[in-house]
Order: C-alpha cells, then sequence, then structure tokens
C-alpha cells in the first residue's frame, strides 16, 4: 500500500482537509477506458498520446507497436506521467515503465481483463498480447474529487 499523505499546496489555492483513500483511486485507475501517457521526446520537449491499458495490482500494462513515438521514447526515457481524461476526478500517476515479462497466469489474466473492457473493439485478445507490456510502476500518484479539500498525494516504496 502506498503512503497516504495531504497534497501541500500555495495558500492561496486552499487547504486540503482530508484524503482520499487508496482504494478509491485504485477503483478508478482500474476502470478506466482511456488514459493519457506524457513521454519526453529526445530533445526534452513532451509527447501525449491517449491509449489503453489494464490497471492491475497498482501497475499499469499498455502496448503500442514499436513504431509508435511513445514506446521509442519509453525505451530511450522509460519517466513518464500517465493520467485519467476526467479533469474533475483527477488521478495523475508518476513512474517508469518498463517491459514486463508476466507469467503466463497473469498475461491471460490481462488478455481476459482486456476482452472484457474493451468488447466494443471486435478483436479477441490472446495472452501472447501480453508477452511483454510495458509496466508503469508507479512512484507517485496525485488524485482529487474536490479540489482542493481531498488533495492527495500518494507514495509507492522503491
Amino acid at each position: 500500500m502506498p503512503i497516504t499523505e495531504k497534497l501541500v499546496l500555495p495558500q492561496e489555492y486552499g487547504q486540503t482537509t482530508k484524503t482520499l483513500a487508496w482504494e478509491q483511486v485504485r477503483a478508478q485507475l482500474e476502470q478506466a477506458k482511456q488514459y493519457w501517457l506524457a513521454t519526453n521526446r529526445g530533445d526534452g520537449s513532451p509527447h501525449v498520446v491517449p491509449v489503453d491499458g489494464l490497471w492491475v495490482d497498482d501497475l499499469w500494462y499498455y502496448g503500442g507497436s514499436p513504431e509508435t513515438i511513445h514506446v521509442q521514447r519509453v525505451r530511450a526515457n522509460p519517466h513518464v506521467t500517465m493520467h485519467l481524461p476526467d479533469p474533475w476526478k483527477v488521478v495523475v500517476v508518476q513512474g517508469e515503465v518498463r517491459v514486463s515479462k508476466p507469467s503466463p497466469e497473469l498475461a491471460q489474466r490481462l488478455a481476459d481483463l482486456a476482452n472484457s473492457k474493451y468488447a466494443e473493439y471486435g478483436i479477441t485478445f490472446e495472452a501472447s498480447s501480453y508477452s511483454a507490456p510495458g509496466a508503469l510502476h508507479p512512484r507517485r500518484v496525485i488524485a482529487w474529487s474536490s479540489f482542493p479539500k481531498d488533495a492527495t498525494r500518494f507514495t509507492f516504496p522503491e
């Protein structure tokens, strides 16, 4: 479980009086259909793209063709920021992407979840679709649903 703390804000923004529960934020990450991924271009400028993904066991799994800019950028610099699209129920995840090698059981679990979550795509995901997905390992998550009252930082142990 991550360490939970109130987000310290500039005084003119107001005061955080309570924190969100990690279970609530985790549920948002699990239920989201799209995620915005920000990577760093070689010249330092940002690259942002919407992608599909699966939040499982406090890691975010996603994929993409090796020809896409976001996959190429992550290989060059694995430090990324991912956030959910809702500007009123904010969830921002900062961390590092690593190529994962899931067990056959986890690969099948990811495929099953993708088949349920993205059924409208009309394709069937196989366990082989998850032989080497990117896995975002969170360092920090910032979230709120009633800014600034519940602005919360979750810090994950290294």
